[in-house]
């Protein structure tokens, strides 16, 4: 797979009634996703639990997939879903010397640390910065 798409995470407003919200990248491992509650009123947050208030499928799909929340946890009208992708910082691409060349996962290897990547710069894009050519002179 090439990674075409630099989308870290998706955004919805709950409604008290839809249960199944879209993530639109790929994820490797169903525990490579944050689903966050936003009220909207406080701006107060609060990370669910997987299989206790949710459930993802597509796992694995370049397109992604859903997650869909459990009974008695659908997301209200005021709060916001967010679907964050947090791929696992691991590395678990084994290579045998004079074993046929893996490109599969070769290529996967290579896609998890694209998606490392664009998660550091999400990150990154939401920090505090200072001009390139200020030196900081103090640990303040």
């Amino acid at each position: 797979m090439t990674v075409s798409s630099t989308t870290t995470k998706n955004s919805y407003s709950g409604d008290g009634s839809t249960t199944e919200f879209a993530y639109g990248f790929k994820i490797f491992d169903d525990a490579d996703i944050t689903v966050i509650i936003r009220t909207d009123s406080t701006g107060a947050e609060t990370v669910k639990t997987k299989t206790t208030h949710y459930t993802v499928s597509g796992v694995g799909s370049a397109t992604g997939g859903n997650v869909t929340f459990t009974s008695g946890n659908i997301p209200a009208s005021g709060e916001t879903v967010v679907l964050l992708r947090t791929t696992a910082r691991t590395q678990l691409t084994d290579y045998v010397a004079n074993d046929p060349f893996p490109a599969e996962s070769h290529e996967d290897a290579l896609d998890k640390l694209t998606l490392i990547t664009q998660e550091l710069e999400e990150e990154i894009g939401r920090s505090l910065k200072v001009s390139q050519t200020n030196v900081i002179a103090t640990s303040e």
